[in-house]
């Protein structure tokens, strides 16, 4: 559908009502169901009528008009669930927006609400909303956030996110929320224009989704009184009480450097929690490899061999989403009126469908991919295409003279340490975790040589177009081989390379941008899986090598980051050392 996100023409709702009306048949029945009634809370006996995209019937009788095209699906030994939902979607993490979402759908999970960073900092708005236009022709629910900060330190912020551009994306239909509010202490500390952009989102019938972790319980209030809706940074028990209790919805993470959720869930039940009508889930945009089990359907899985009762299972990854974010009369329920997005499963306690209709659209079938998931999206037709990368690194790049270098706390924290070490040399020891480390612009304007310890002990050279700038990363303990790792990322047309030897050991092509890749989650698991591998052989110590090549330079994290200004002390706000221009 590409007149809205869900608005039907006229002409559409007539033919919906003459169906009904037994006049016109219908496209799809779904004949003598068990389904998941979210509104009684209890499983109930129906056919199903489908119409295209929508649900226009669930009741006892069958439809008086089959014409031969209708088809009548018998479900007598299955049961039905809404789509799943995942509320909290980056959905640039290697994969694209367009191959996470068939391989999520193939898994139940129909609908994703999106991180828009990525469209934001590549693209210019205009291109971005065709971008969005275009997903609406695909069979799955595509909705999108509304950043209000980038994450980082660069010149031209304040021209990305600028006023004009906020209230363009708040007031766009497929935008659901503002945030998340990474940057919430420029908020808290005075920042009017993101207050007012709030207000907006507000004004709109908008959520502001939080980004508290660790905060106190004077932090949640303020930030409660400023606007915010929700948070997904709940790291226990406690942590999810706390925020109950003041009002926010709260989203449980179970995410590759995050897996908090079984724990969560055992001390909630410690805590004697019965509610649950506040509490979704969320994998929180982790890299393919944590896809292997599913998606929404996987945290369905945890939360009940943590005891969380079937039914609430369920709606913690539909109807609570739904009707947080206001959309309940489109998704989170099998109603009249709402999208046929439909997970048929062998039983309640089986969360994985072995069928599954995203707008009324067969993606799973009896176990088998359908036609319908196998669509192609045009990137080149909006922006995203091979880097084309017109200029190189020379061995006078690889200067190495800044007395302070990174150390990685683990796979996302980093402060500084003095360093101590001769790096003059061509090589440095393996017998220490200190590596070559340079962020260049992938225009080739301006550098930043420092070194990284706690990374690894034995990589040579790791070259990454893929970091939260766009920016290249070089990590290694061998300049030769750091260089050798950029030419392939180059030849690639953007991706990561791991080199030894002036040989590469792993690759990961990312055509799109030097971002993300084409290739199928499938394939893209593989992949990463391989490069990851290659990696912990080499010694590097860390839950997960993508995520830390993504937040080098995110100032969200404390303490040190390295960003396109320099290296940056998050919690003093100033640049230590600055770029340098090549």
């Amino acid at each position: 559908m590409s007149i809205g996100m869900y608005r039907w023409r006229n002409r559409q709702i007539r033919n919906q009502l003459s169906v009904v009306s037994d006049q016109t048949s219908p496209t799809i029945v779904l004949k003598g169901t068990t389904y998941l009634n979210a509104r009684l809370n209890k499983w109930m006996k129906a056919n199903i009528w489908i119409v295209n995209d929508r649900i226009v019937y669930v009741g006892e009788a069958m439809p008086a008009v089959l014409d031969s095209s209708a088809e009548v699906f018998d479900c007598r030994d299955q049961y039905i669930v809404p789509g799943y939902i995942e509320p909290h979607v980056h959905p640039f993490q290697l994969y694209n927006p367009h191959t996470f979402a068939q391989y999520a759908a193939k898994h139940g999970t129909t609908t994703l609400i999106n991180d828009n960073l990525m469209l934001m900092l590549q693209v210019d708005t205009e291109t971005a909303f065709s971008l969005i236009e275009e997903m609406k022709t695909l069979p799955y629910s595509m909705y999108w956030w509304c950043r209000f900060d980038s994450q980082t330190k660069f010149e031209n912020e304040a021209e990305i996110f600028s006023h004009a551009h906020i209230k363009k994306w708040l007031n766009h239909d497929a935008v659901l929320q503002g945030g998340e509010l990474t940057s919430w202490p420029r908020l808290l500390n005075g920042d009017d224009l993101m207050l007012h952009w709030i207000q907006e989102a507000k004004r709109l019938g908008k959520h502001i989704e939080g980004h508290f972790p660790g905060a106190s319980e004077r932090t949640l209030v303020k930030m409660k009184l400023l606007g915010a809706d929700a948070d997904h940074e709940a790291m226990s028990g406690k942590d999810v009480l706390s925020r109950l209790s003041l009002g926010y919805d709260v989203s449980l993470r179970y995410s590759s450097i995050r897996p908090d959720l079984p724990k969560i869930l055992d001390e909630l039940h410690e805590e004697d929690l019965s509610y649950y009508e506040h509490l979704t889930m969320n994998t929180d945009g982790s890299p393919p490899s944590f896809y292997t089990d599913g998606v929404s359907d996987m945290l369905v899985k945890v939360a009940l061999e943590h005891h969380v009762p079937i039914n609430d299972a369920y709606k913690m990854v539909s109807t609570n989403i739904a009707r947080y974010y206001n959309i309940e009369h489109l998704h989170g329920h099998i109603g009249v009126g709402c999208i046929a997005n439909l997970n048929l499963l062998a039983g309640p306690e089986s969360p994985t469908p072995v069928s599954v209709l995203a707008s009324g659209k067969w993606v799973l079938k009896n176990g088998e991919e359908q036609k319908e998931n196998e669509t192609y999206f045009p990137w080149a037709s909006y922006q995203f295409q091979p880097l084309d990368c017109n200029w190189n690194l020379k061995m006078d790049d690889f200067q190495f003279s800044m007395p302070m270098g990174v150390y990685m706390k683990n796979a996302v924290i980093m402060e500084p340490y003095s360093i101590q070490l001769n790096v003059g040399d061509e090589c440095l020891d393996t017998n220490h975790d200190e590596c070559f480390f340079m962020l260049i612009d992938r225009y080739g304007k301006w550098r930043i040589n420092t070194l990284l310890k706690g990374f690894a002990t034995h990589v040579k050279g790791l070259a990454s177009s893929f970091s939260s700038t766009g920016d290249f990363i070089l990590i290694g303990k061998s300049k030769k081989d750091m260089l050798y790792a950029y030419h392939k990322m180059k030849e690639m047309g953007g991706g990561i390379a791991l080199a030894e030897g002036e040989k590469i050991v792993a690759e990961l092509p990312l055509t799109l941008n030097g971002s993300m890749s084409t290739a199928k989650m499938e394939v893209l698991m593989t992949q990463e899986e391989h490069l990851k591998q290659e990696l912990r052989v080499r010694g590097y110590q860390h839950e997960d090598p993508i995520y830390s090549l993504l937040f080098f330079s995110s100032t969200h994290l404390p303490y040190i980051r390295v960003t396109p200004a320099g290296i940056y002390d998050v919690m003093n706000k100033k640049v230590l050392f600055p770029s340098i221009m090549r």
